[in-house]
């Protein structure tokens, strides 16, 4: 007889570089996990948080120093998508969960944070992005299917009730709450506990 596997909700948006740092370490941490796209920017307006690294040119500065190290560490790609500018994040989120229709979301996340924080696919369009998740069985109109909005929705409200405030958040079977790449140690010690 096996034992059941810790099931952790990973909460993340492709528009969080930590998000996709953290993604990139999930192989290595006990238990599985549930990917969970959601919108964080909305959720920052709901709880009163502020993306403070955008409005803040000091820490703007120091996170692209940070951001680098952390990839170093993890031995992984850095180099923000150059089409970053005409990206629509939500569109993002909607691929990913239109992937989850055909049971592909993890999959999809993976490419989708890859292109967007260490490639240079186009990821402007919902073409972009079934072309780059066909073989997931994306389409344009499952990526602008209007369900993608009430599935982000009810993402993002789940992440408010649970208690995030940013990404990448980390909701463990037990009820336990971790924030961000830098608690990933924690959050193995919860699990392996």
């Amino acid at each position: 007889m096996t034992e059941a596997l810790t099931r952790t909700t990973f909460f993340f948006d492709f528009r969080s570089p930590y998000s996709y740092l953290a993604s990139t370490q999930l192989a290595d941490l006990p238990g599985a996990f549930t990917w969970r796209p959601f919108d964080v920017l909305e959720l920052m307006k709901r709880v009163g948080n502020a993306p403070t690294s955008v409005t803040c040119k000091p820490k703007q500065a120091y996170a692209r120093q940070d951001l680098a190290r952390w990839a170093g560490l993890y031995g992984v790609g850095l180099s923000p998508n150059p089409g970053m500018g005409g990206i629509d994040g939500r569109r993002l989120l909607h691929a990913a969960l239109a992937a989850e229709t055909h049971g592909k979301g993890e999959e999809a996340s993976r490419r989708l944070f890859a292109a967007m924080w260490a490639g240079d696919a186009p990821l402007a369009t919902s073409d972009n992005l079934s072309a780059l998740l066909a073989d997931l069985g994306v389409t344009p109109s499952l990526v602008d299917a209007p369900e993608r909005a009430a599935e982000l929705e009810a993402n993002t409200a789940a992440a408010v009730e649970a208690g995030v405030f940013g990404a990448p958040s980390f909701l463990t079977e037990g009820g336990l709450l971790f924030f961000g790449n830098d608690r990933l140690d924690f959050l193995r010690r919860a699990l392996a506990a």
